[in-house]
């Protein structure tokens, strides 16, 4: 087993690290930027992870002492400006955080001979063409999705891998900023766009494939999508009511268009992994033993 750091260990994919990583036997510590005693109430989540409170990312020495208390084999990047809050249109911030950090992150790691796993997003596609591969130019047009592209690391940094993908999933904090929160949260009529094109994974299965990678696949290098079949917005909603029996009515839209499809067939050759059924994903996702239903209460 192996001494992991996560980065953003309060988000929706870092929590679930915790849990997931924890509970295959490694050594988790994970940063939070507020003080521990504000996590008590997730008691579940974190019981076999330290954390790490009051860590700013940005800051130097703080990140320099995570680094130093957590002695990490392998360092996992889940922090970042997320394209739902109003900070993805500071270009400071942003550029920090999904840009600046990962280089730093690579080099650090490359010093202290661990591996980083970066995190990416389908953003860095404007959504016009769909079918993108790891080859195919980044054409985001808003600052979001072009200082995702410039923090994805590449093969001439051998201590850092970036997994470019998407995904969907429960979350801690109100306010929260993903789908299925939202969606679980609706009454009455929502739309769902046919003509938006998504190949994401739940969080909840991304902490496989980064389990899969940390323990069999350490030495993997550069960019690789990870990606799952394709299904349209309004599919998914349609899916996500079922498993959780929801009163929603869900109206087709078809003008809202938008084609961020990835292949995965680069990471599939290197790993032998391919995803699950978007229905298996949503039901093992619904099946989640964590009580989100009594924190969202």
């Amino acid at each position: 087993m192996s001494r992991i750091l996560i980065l953003g260990g309060g988000g929706m994919l870092g929590h679930k690290l915790c849990h997931e990583l924890s509970g295959d036997g490694h050594q988790v510590f994970a940063t939070v930027r507020d003080k521990a005693n504000s996590y008590r109430e997730y008691a579940e989540v974190f019981a076999g992870a330290t954390l790490l409170e009051g860590v700013d990312v940005l800051d130097e020495s703080a990140l320099l002492e995570a680094l130093n208390r957590s002695s990490p084999e392998v360092v996992v990047n889940a922090v970042g400006i997320v394209k739902q809050l109003p900070a993805a249109q500071n270009r400071l911030i942003s550029v920090a955080v999904n840009s600046y950090l990962p280089h730093r992150l690579a080099l650090c790691c490359r010093q202290r001979q661990c591996k980083l796993i970066h995190i990416s997003t389908d953003c860095v596609f404007s959504g016009r063409h769909g079918g993108y591969t790891e080859q195919s130019p980044s054409d985001a047009e808003d600052v979001y999705g072009k200082s995702k592209f410039l923090g994805e690391t590449d093969a001439s940094q051998p201590s850092a891998l970036t997994l470019r993908t998407s995904f969907i999933g429960r979350e801690l904090h109100r306010p929260t900023h993903g789908l299925v929160e939202w969606f679980l949260a609706q009454k009455g009529r929502v739309k769902g766009f046919r003509k938006a094109l998504y190949t994401g994974l739940t969080s909840r299965e991304l902490c496989r494939v980064i389990s899969l990678v940390i323990e069999k696949h350490r030495d993997l290098a550069g960019v690789y999508q990870v990606a799952s079949e394709t299904i349209n917005k309004y599919d998914l909603l349609m899916l996500i009511r079922k498993v959780y029996g929801l009163d929603i009515e869900i109206e087709p839209q078809d003008d809202f268009v938008c084609d961020r499809s990835m292949s995965a067939e680069a990471f599939t050759k290197a790993t032998g992994y391919s995803a699950p059924a978007w229905a298996a994903m949503i039901k093992d996702m619904h099946d989640d033993p964590l009580p989100y239903s009594s924190w969202h209460c």
